[in-house]
């Protein structure tokens, strides 16, 4: 996970610098990169992730995003597998609404993360 970002942001914003923070927690615990595989909204329909994920050798289930006028066939999209993560989302959901009792606590950045 990468840290909060203060004010109001999108979910691509400085997505290199924060993907950059996750992907080294992750070779930081000897978790190889190479073959990871990451499924996502179409939110982050970006070349620029693209790129970073193809250069890291992550693989990209991303779904496309319609607006971005662009017809990418050669990325890799799995819709079934796609569709499973919303039990994920759907439980991440679930865990943050017990968060609305302890905003107060939240004051700071490792407060937030635990």
């Amino acid at each position: 996970m990468s840290k909060p970002i203060a004010r109001n942001h999108n979910d691509l914003f400085d997505i290199a610098i924060y993907f950059e923070d996750i992907t080294y927690q992750l070779t930081n615990t000897e978790i190889p990169l190479s073959g990871l595989f990451i499924n996502t909204d179409s939110v982050f329909d970006s070349q620029k992730l693209m790129k970073i994920l193809n250069d890291k050798e992550i693989i990209a289930n991303i779904c496309p995003n319609k607006r971005n006028g662009q017809d990418n066939e050669e990325n890799y999209f799995d819709e079934q597998l796609y569709k499973q993560r919303y039990a994920i989302e759907r439980t991440n959901a679930w865990l943050d609404s017990f968060r609305s009792l302890l905003n107060r606590f939240d004051t700071t950045i490792s407060s937030w993360m635990a």
